[in-house]
């Protein structure tokens, strides 16, 4: 007979819903689009096939210097991967996180003690505790938001041809 491990799901912190508006202020993330060159991606994948991966090579296509954290790899999108963020030895303006929920608090603490300006919680990573460590640590948070998505709103081909409606959703 075999055994299973027990699968951990990705599940956000449901605390942080009731004002998780104030961590999606279009004047914050067109302030952080604007002035940000160097975006580390934690969890970015050298699959093209995940979201992950299509949102650095956009973002590289749009002129950010992206740089991959990822301790399983050694380059994605010509980039050198590093193991965490502390491993950088330069600076980074964005951490943009591709992890569950349950790792955000961690990231964030690293975030703050190589003074990025800013935390960047990509859809489905919600974690309240992770934006209160960045916050305290001056840290700008974006919160279940594609950092894609949002360029494309705001400075991409959606905002040029009249698209941003303010309204990002899947419902049919």
């Amino acid at each position: 007979m075999t055994t299973y491990e027990p699968v951990v799901c990705a599940i956000p912190d449901r605390s942080v819903m009731a004002d998780i508006n104030r961590y999606q202020d279009p004047m914050v993330i067109r302030e952080i689009l604007h002035s940000a060159r160097t975006i580390a991606i934690v969890g970015l994948s050298s699959n093209p096939l995940r979201p992950s991966n299509f949102v650095g090579f956009y973002l590289q296509r749009h002129g950010y210097r992206v740089i991959p954290v990822n301790p399983n790899e050694t380059q994605i999108l010509g980039e050198k991967c590093y193991a965490s963020l502390t491993d950088i030895p330069f600076k980074v303006d964005v951490v943009d996180v591709f992890r569950a929920p349950q790792f955000v608090p961690a990231i964030a603490e690293e975030a703050v003690k190589i003074g990025a300006r800013s935390l960047w919680l990509q859809f489905g990573v919600i974690s309240g505790e992770g934006a209160r460590i960045a916050e305290q640590g001056g840290l700008k948070v974006v919160m279940d938001r594609c950092m894609k998505v949002e360029h494309a709103r705001h400075l991409g081909r959606m905002h040029w041809l009249g698209f941003n409606t303010g309204v990002i959703n899947a419902t049919r």
